[in-house]
């Protein structure tokens, strides 16, 4: 991290990697999470969110371990450090509350455990944040941390149509009145590519499917 205290009390965002949190975040009905890409020299400016396997519900995200072994390789493959992808993790909640839930809180002591220093960022609706930093050196301590967007960085332009195929690719729904079944299953209309769907066009016809 950087060594002033004053950018270590601040996870920043810049605006590509808001920008696909967020749409990530409204594709669907439940939670979704993946792990924050960190700028190699500032290791608390997050540059894109990387989505793996996972089984999503309303209140939860369960990761495939294979999965996330393959990301780690991947990652070290591009030349990156694993302080630089697999020390942020990212979620988002369907709701307006951001706080961590004790799933969460979990889900973070059990497999960030072992590191050094990890962040849990939660986004909910309506902008709402949640930040929180852990280091799991000597005694050990947590520390909440502000978040903000950055625009003194360049940035690549946003890619709609790309990240709703990662988000196909690797999202399962687990619900509840049916077996689980992949977010591509869910939407299945032949020009899908043409126009990427807003969370009410994804999800009313299953809506509707439940409610008949």
């Amino acid at each position: 991290m950087q060594k002033t205290n004053r950018s270590n009390r601040v996870l920043r965002f810049s605006p590509f990697a808001l920008a696909k949190l967020v749409y990530l975040r409204d594709i669907g009905p439940t939670e979704i999470g993946g792990f924050g890409i960190s700028n190699a020299d500032d290791l608390l400016l997050i540059e894109d969110i990387q989505l793996v396997r996972q089984t999503c519900s309303v209140t939860s995200v369960e990761f495939d371990d294979a999965s996330v072994a393959d990301f780690f390789d991947s990652q070290v493959d591009a030349g990156r450090q694993p302080e630089q992808f697999a020390r942020v993790w990212v979620h988002t909640h369907p709701g307006a509350s951001p706080s961590p839930s004790q799933t969460d809180e979990e889900t973070f002591s059990r497999c960030f455990g072992g590191v050094d220093w990890c962040v849990m960022h939660i986004l909910a609706e309506e902008g709402n944040t949640y930040t929180r930093a852990r280091f799991n050196v000597g005694p050990g301590t947590d520390r909440r941390l502000r978040c903000r967007t950055v625009l003194d960085c360049e940035f690549p332009a946003t890619d709609h149509e790309k990240w709703f195929e990662e988000y196909c690719e690797n999202v399962t729904v687990f619900d509840p009145f049916a077996s689980r079944r992949s977010a591509i299953d869910l939407y299945d209309d032949a020009d899908w590519w043409q126009q990427p769907p807003t969370a009410a066009d994804l999800w009313s016809d299953r809506l509707f499917e439940v409610g008949r």
